[in-house]
């Protein structure tokens, strides 16, 4: 009996691993940098605005700035940006394949509408857009091994 159960479980740990797997981001595509700014912008309007432009703009030793406007439903336009450290020690194959990736994934600085959002609020907000993140990629998740 044993022998029978051992397969069954590889088989039922490979289906959970790959329907996480394939969960995965919301928008593969997009920088994680890019990602964390829209969702701060989010919890922090506490809505979704209409999308309007975004840039990402590495100074090189200094930060990258991730740049976003929208359009709001009261049609008043809005600006964030959100300011990532310079991570990197030294120039390897990894920033030379991905420049973005000497940079930090979290923001030091946040700026929304003009308004600098500094500690603690700061963290409070990427808390908040982490915690949505986590909570959107378990439904992902769910989602897919429900068969949905």
């Amino acid at each position: 009996m044993n022998l029978l159960w051992r397969p069954f479980r590889l088989l039922s740990l490979l289906s959970v691993s790959l329907a996480a797997l394939s969960a995965g981001c919301s928008n593969p595509g997009e920088d994680v940098r890019v990602t964390l700014c829209r969702d701060m912008v989010r919890v922090t309007l506490g809505g979704e605005p209409n999308w309007s432009g975004q840039s990402i703009e590495p100074r090189r030793q200094s930060e990258a700035v991730v740049r976003l406007s929208w359009m709001g439903a009261d049609g008043q336009t809005g600006q964030a940006t959100c300011h990532y450290p310079h991570n990197a020690v030294e120039s390897d194959m990894f920033t030379a394949a991905d420049p973005l990736a000497a940079y930090s994934t979290s923001p030091t600085r946040f700026v929304l509408d003009g308004r600098s959002i500094g500690n603690p609020e700061l963290a409070r907000v990427i808390g908040q857009a982490m915690r949505k993140q986590g909570r959107e990629f378990v439904d992902r998740a769910r989602a897919t091994l429900e068969g949905r």
